[in-house]
């Protein structure tokens, strides 16, 4: 096929010859359905009360049998054919004869919850009905085993509340509407029950002997009051596990699939245990992370007495069947440790373990986390008997830690003299030591860099001890707010002979019609040289570009208009020129097409599920065939894979995001970005960096040290810049250090481009409050979703920004255009 044939004339073809469209094809829902039921994780397994026993009588509590959450709410959000919610898949079973269900229950909860539907609810924002007695007592007669479905719904641009309270005055509508909504509905916040959902759990409890428990949620969630209960002998964390999310929880309720899913966060006893928690919601302006590198278990592993808090601690996850780890070995050789792990499975039926492997550094002048995790292998599906080797190389590079405050070596990655251990096990808790430590008797000294993206205004920050160190602060900065930044911002604009932008009008505007002649030269019909010349060798790109007028760089720094089914606009697009308009598509979690449009995808299971499955080859293959999916549409670019940290339970947008960890968002993201890229479709890897909280994101400074940025934040982004090599990256809303991240050229270009060799393009997130020209400046190639060409040219002729700067940005737009087909 001609090159960019399908993004210029959209083709209503399949993409595979003699087959059918793949778009929500029969393949795709399977693979969906496959890796959700791998990423589900089973907390609980009292007295095997998991699987049901073939022909059990089962009663389905709960609305949300009927209630699924197939995925989080804005950009995560996929229009499918159908979703399958617990009873849809439980009838499956029922008719191939491995459950009998109470219809009763079925009709109670499906009239009550389409009522609640017709007057305005959405998936999990729904009540909780009160279970009629005799309802309850049908059903005790009935089943011998109770299932409750607990649901929770997450979205983008608002965060969890820690109580009912206001927490959405900073909001734009629809958001505010969905703070407002959950205050209602969840009185203690949606982190923990609601009252009802405490009253029914309690009826059910009292009524059964065997009770299973389904949490169909975007995150973390309380679990103390089943983990010590021990009238709930089961509980499946089923997640939001995308569009056939219902059957692949009743694959494992049944037993016809193995779970082998492992929380990639730490569960603690309560929200407040979290060290992000008090804090969280002080100010729209800002959040300080005060807990520096003790995020999630490096913080309960290490904090005295923190551990006892956990009720299910990272890397923890049960299986129907049982593995042994032995014969642990390491060697060490000049450049890293090779470890090989023997794994058995000694149970009675297939199944999958996964092997995690870390490390504990010397505490030194530093301080260290007690353990962090290295690296992780998943295994086949092993039977019953069978054994595998997995192996794992940790350079020696990769355990040492940043000195941002010159205790060692200011701005440098060290390694202090001491002893390194290495730990092999199932979970953070659940591993045993090797014996053989490598030892440094000298501090050294593995990579020496500059000081970039450092804070002046947080005061402090946790050390391994408890305590906490202060840090230097600017007055000024300390008493920095949106107000006073946007005055500033005003100031700067009318220095450079710019108006000032009202952002709230702007929110939304689409791009210039750049196919028309309203921009100087976009629309002149000369003789002018062809992008596809470029492609076939007969010219350079150097001059390519160099045809190109001020006017026409200007005009290819912004988002362009959308055609077909695209709804998030497009890049490149001057036909005179032979620049094809690629368009770009909502991710992660299934390309996301408007209902509008006519078109139904495969909706795949949220991201915290696909990193709860460890299984980099499965996610690989989800990334594949979701770019299958964008590419028959005729569209360019998928805006995924998201990898932010999980901070905080609180973050409303973590449904989106893999881990609190590092280096599993970074090997899960790295898979996603293989897969996409397989098919020569272009994945953007988002967001950059720091976007921890949704409430007043766009104005929001995260405060942290530079050692955190670089430990926890940013080192995600980094293995997948290196390991897989995506065509762009999304810089984020949020500011990092009073510097808006879309504006920062220390990220963007000293960081992301300079350091780690980042080679392809950078976007704004769409609608940002950055500057246009300042953006250029930082190295943040085009403005989504429309750019502003009149700004970026007065800043030309005023000097602020040069034509250089232009064509790097163009240069590189033009590189990404070129991969992909």
């Amino acid at each position: 096929m001609e090159k960019w044939r399908r993004i210029k004339y959209q083709p209503n073809q399949p993409l595979y010859a003699e087959r059918d469209r793949v778009t929500a094809g029969a393949e795709h829902i399977a693979l969906s359905r496959q890796a959700a039921g791998e990423g589900m994780v089973l907390l609980k397994n009292e007295n095997h009360v998991l699987p049901l026993e073939r022909g059990a009588r089962v009663a389905l509590f709960g609305k949300g049998s009927i209630d699924y959450v197939k995925g989080g709410g804005g950009s995560g959000d996929v229009t499918v054919d159908y979703v399958k919610n617990l009873w849809d898949g439980m009838k499956e079973k029922e008719a191939e004869g491995k459950v009998t269900l109470l219809p009763e229950l079925y009709t109670f909860y499906k009239k009550n919850v389409e009522k609640q539907y017709e007057e305005g609810a959405v998936p999990g924002m729904t009540v909780e009905p009160e279970l009629p007695e005799e309802l309850l007592r049908t059903a005790r007669n009935f089943a011998d085993t109770a299932v409750i479905s607990i649901c929770r719904f997450s979205g983008e641009g608002w965060d969890r509340q820690i109580t009912s309270d206001d927490g959405g005055s900073f909001l734009p509508e629809p958001e505010k509407h969905f703070v407002e909504l959950q205050n209602r509905i969840f009185e203690k916040g949606d982190f923990n029950l609601t009252e009802a959902e405490n009253a029914l759990i309690e009826k059910v409890k009292n009524a059964f002997d065997k009770v299973i428990v389904v949490l169909n949620v975007g995150g973390m969630v309380d679990s103390t009051w089943f983990k010590n209960e021990e009238r709930i002998e089961g509980v499946l964390l089923a997640w939001q596990a995308g569009m056939e999310g219902g059957a692949a929880e009743a694959d494992i309720l049944c037993g016809d699939v193995n779970p082998s899913g492992k929380l990639t966060d730490t569960f603690a006893a309560s929200l407040e245990d979290y060290p992000s928690t008090e804090h969280f919601h002080d100010s729209p302006d800002y959040v300080d992370y005060t807990e520096d590198i003790y995020v999630g278990y490096r913080y309960f592993e290490t904090m005295d007495g923190a551990r006892k808090k956990v009720n299910y601690p990272f890397g923890f996850g049960l299986s129907y069947t049982e593995f042994v780890l032995e014969d642990s070995k390491v060697f060490y050789t000049s450049t890293g440790a090779k470890l090989s792990v023997h794994v058995t499975n000694v149970g009675e039926c297939a199944g999958k373990e996964v092997v995690q492997v870390y490390y504990s550094a010397p505490q030194g002048r530093l301080g260290k986390p007690a353990r962090e995790l290295a690296d992780y292998k998943k295994t086949r599906l092993l039977q019953p008997g069978e054994s595998q080797w997995l192996h794992f190389f940790i350079p020696y590079a990769f355990m040492a830690s940043y000195d941002d405050l010159g205790k060692i070596s200011r701005s440098a990655w060290v390694m202090e003299a001491g002893e390194y251990i290495f730990y092999v096990g199932t979970s953070v808790e659940n591993v045993h030591k090797l014996e053989e430590t490598y030892c440094l008797d000298k501090d050294i000294v593995t990579e020496q860099l500059t000081s970039q993206c450092a804070p002046s205004a947080l005061p402090k920050r946790l050390l391994a001890d408890g305590s906490y160190e202060e840090l230097p602060v600017d007055a000024a900065a300390m008493e920095d707010s949106a107000a006073k930044r946007r005055e500033r911002e005003i100031r700067e604009q009318a220095a450079s002979g710019l108006e000032p932008q009202d952002y709230d009008a702007l929110e939304g505007a689409l791009p210039y019609p750049y196919a028309t002649e309203d921009y100087a030269g976009r629309g002149e019909k000369r003789d002018r040289m062809s992008l596809q010349d470029v492609t076939g060798g007969e010219i350079t790109l150097e001059a390519f570009i160099s045809q190109l007028t001020v006017e026409e760089l200007a005009a290819l720094l912004g988002g362009q208009p959308n055609m077909g089914v695209s709804d998030t606009y497009g890049l490149g697009n001057l036909s005179q020129c032979d620049i094809p308009n690629v368009l770009t598509a909502d991710g992660p979690a299934g390309l996301r097409i408007r209902p509008e449009r006519g078109v139904t995808t495969t909706a795949w299971p949220c991201a915290t599920l696909l990193a709860c499955t460890w299984n980099t080859e499965l996610v690989e293959a989800v990334g594949r065939a979701g770019a299958e999916e964008v590419k028959e549409n005729n569209l360019g670019v998928w805006l995924t894979p998201a990898i932010n940290i999980h901070r905080s339970p609180l973050c409303g947008r973590n449904f989106e995001y893999c881990s609190e960890d590092p280096v599993v968002s970074g090997k899960i993201g790295a898979a996603l970005v293989r897969g996409i890229q397989s098919m020569h479709i272009g994945a953007e890897l988002k967001h950059f960096a720091c976007n921890n909280k949704e409430t007043n994101r766009k104005e929001s400074d995260s405060r942290l040290s530079e050692r955190a940025l670089r430990e926890i934040y940013l080192k995600g982004f980094e293995i997948v810049v290196k390991e897989a090599k995506p065509y762009l990256v999304m810089s984020s809303y949020n500011l990092i250090n009073g510097v808006r991240a879309s504006e920062n050229k220390e990220l963007l270009t000293n960081i992301l481009r300079d350091e780690w060799g980042f080679e392809g393009l950078v976007t704004t997130d769409w609608y940002t409050h950055g500057e246009h020209y300042k953006e250029v400046r930082a190295g943040n190639d085009i403005k989504m979703g429309r750019g502003y060409a009149d700004r970026l040219m007065q800043a030309y002729r005023e000097g602020a920004l040069s034509i250089e700067e232009m064509r790097l940005s163009v240069r590189r737009l033009l590189e990404i255009i070129l991969k992909i087909d």
